[in-house]
């Protein structure tokens, strides 16, 4: 009997370089198998085609009783094991709601939204108004719910970079220049203080960017995030994805002016602060310069480098025009 499933090219092509990836590559077809039955589902439609993004396989079903949705099934890293905690936190308010799980957390049931309409198509303005309206959903204050364990300290992980970051730069052949590294480790020392806590600390999505955010079928203007990689802290550090994504779409003639302004909306509409939102954002792309350069995707390290040094109002040397930048 042929699998339920085939695994896309682009996902098997992108799991192969490792032992862990190649695993989890050729185990999907038996898992969505025994998925299928343990949760008893159907493709939909039958011989459905699976979805892909980055770091999980998709497949479309529907239930017994003729419910539509999807069972997702994550490649096994840090960064999603956040995601059923944090779904079932929003509880489908402001994010696809979560149906049913496993217990390994190797396969989620979802709600189906619709992958053909995403804030990518959207108008800017219009992109930033959704947006903003989802990260004030979506940031739900702590309580004593025990999904909270699983969701990671975001001052604490300020605090690791300001150790990890220097050392990083210099075994990395110094990337980029020591003011940009030293402006990263301020928003470490001011931001990530030891046991800093804040009132406004809330349950954060940090990979909230154009793509994450899918609309609700049959609801024109109903939007819903997925694929959550949930943080405890200041609000603003969803702000980032946003600025790094979609550089196209900004002013040609003054780019960086235009991304400050963008920075300046999307605050506006979430309700966030600004000068948090810009440290917060400096830092990422700092680390996301350094990560690229480890990985050897130099122009995407170009590209985090701009928009860092964009952000602190200083030029950077030997970065190429934004328009020659690799999109995010």
């Amino acid at each position: 009997m042929a699998p339920a499933v085939v695994v896309p090219d682009a996902l098997r092509r992108r799991y192969l370089g490792t032992r862990d990836g190649r695993a989890w590559v050729a185990d999907l077809p038996g898992l969505v198998e025994t998925s299928l039955a343990a949760f008893r589902l159907v493709p939909d439609p039958p011989g459905a085609a699976p979805w892909h993004g980055h770091g999980a396989l998709v497949l479309p079903v529907r239930s017994a009783h003729g419910t539509p949705a999807v069972l997702k099934f994550p490649f096994p890293h840090p960064e999603a094991a956040t995601e059923a905690a944090a779904l079932a936190l929003w509880d489908g308010n402001g994010a696809v709601r979560l149906l049913d799980r496993d217990a390994a957390g190797t396969c989620l049931v979802l709600e189906r939204l619709n992958p053909d309409r995403t804030l990518l198509q959207a108008d800017m303005a219009d992109a930033v108004r959704i947006w903003g309206s989802l990260v004030r959903r979506l940031g739900l204050p702590g309580s004593d719910s025990p999904h909270w364990a699983a969701i990671p300290s975001l001052a604490e992980h300020a605090e690791q970079l300001s150790d990890e970051l220097p050392a990083e730069w210099d075994a990395l052949g110094r990337p980029f220049e020591r003011w940009l590294l030293e402006a990263a480790l301020e928003v470490c020392q001011t931001r990530g203080a030891v046991g800093r806590r804040s009132a406004r600390d809330v349950l954060v999505h940090a990979d909230l960017h154009y793509a994450n955010v899918l609309a609700r079928p049959g609801q024109p203007d109903a939007y819903a995030a997925i694929d959550p990689q949930a943080v405890f802290g200041e609000p603003e550090y969803a702000v980032a994805p946003m600025l790094w994504n979609r550089l196209r779409d900004l002013d040609a003639s003054t780019p960086e002016d235009s991304l400050l302004a963008r920075l300046e909306a999307l605050c506006s509409a979430a309700g966030l602060d600004r000068n948090a939102a810009l440290d917060w954002s400096v830092l990422r792309e700092v680390t996301n310069a350094l990560d690229y350069v480890r990985e050897g995707q130099h122009g995407d390290a170009q590209r985090s480098v701009w928009v860092a040094s964009a952000l602190t109002g200083r030029g950077h040397p030997g970065i190429p025009p934004v328009e020659e930048l690799p999109a995010a």
